[in-house]
């Protein structure tokens, strides 16, 4: 059978339904593709399924989560973050995982406050959706083998360092991650695609065609317009991360160094 939308959707209700069937979970929502497309299959199998947004107030996350929210009839909580959030989670997440990397740390906050705010110790979310499928920026206007190439790296730095991160963090907080898109039977439907299927020009919706389409297949055409952006920066985190480093006189990379002081 030659994969498509259709057998991926396959994989990917196994993936969900396997993980949170019966259960409370707690969703990590940006109101994007990834976790969207993961929140619709999840509310057809967890006892009960909430949305759990990271950001500031005015963040491109809040605004777009609350609106998809609500097209999924699922039940949703702002987490909201201010420069004090932001600086305690960065200097907790380095004293939890050992991690230095200013990168990592960033992207990583989000997730770092919803295992910490929510209150159900399962969590699911959209991670691997953007190594698998294409996702980022970066892609675009790639040739199919210098794409192939650099997909395969991502995902050998998200499976050999970032995992390993947020399992620390959720652990940390009691927390179990499941990453239905790291599943083995969505993992082969992904690679049993062509990968001129991934390719993109930067128009939109472009980018990550076939999750789109399984997107429209499980009934959520206003998810499958969602463009990518990232969650440092949707959130509003690296606003405020901006902003402390503006009010203390120092770079990121400099107040990374100062909090690893202080956590040592």
């Amino acid at each position: 059978m030659t994969s498509g939308p259709g057998s991926l959707w396959k994989a990917l209700d196994g993936a969900i339904s396997g993980a949170v069937y019966g259960k409370n979970v707690a969703v990590a929502f940006s109101g994007g593709l990834d976790s969207g497309v993961v929140a619709a299959i999840t509310k057809g199998y967890a006892e009960a399924a909430t949305l759990y947004t990271v950001g500031s107030e005015c963040s491109h996350d809040t605004r777009e989560a609350r609106s998809s929210a609500e097209g999924l009839g699922m039940r949703w909580v702002h987490i909201p973050i201010a420069e004090e959030d932001v600086e305690d989670g960065l200097k907790d997440m380095i004293s939890i995982t050992g991690t230095s990397d200013p990168v990592t740390l960033s992207f990583e906050l989000p997730l770092f406050f919803v295992c910490k705010h929510c209150k159900e110790a399962e969590v699911i979310g959209g991670q691997g959706a953007d190594e698998l499928f294409a996702g980022y920026s970066k892609y675009i206007g790639l040739d199919g083998e210098e794409l192939k190439k650099r997909m395969t790296e991502d995902m050998r730095k998200l499976t050999e360092n970032t995992l390993s991160h947020e399992r620390k963090v959720a652990e940390h907080f009691g927390k179990v991650i499941h990453y239905p898109f790291l599943d083995v039977n969505v993992i082969k439907e992904a690679n049993d695609l062509d990968i001129g299927s991934f390719l993109s020009s930067g128009e939109p919706g472009t980018r990550k065609k076939v999750l789109r389409e399984v997107s429209d297949m499980i009934g959520c055409p206003e998810i499958s317009v969602k463009e990518k952006r990232s969650a440092q920066y949707s959130s509003g985190v690296m606003a405020l991360i901006k902003k402390i480093c503006k009010d203390k006189g120092v770079t990121y990379s400099e107040l990374i160094e100062m909090l690893s002081g202080e956590v040592r």
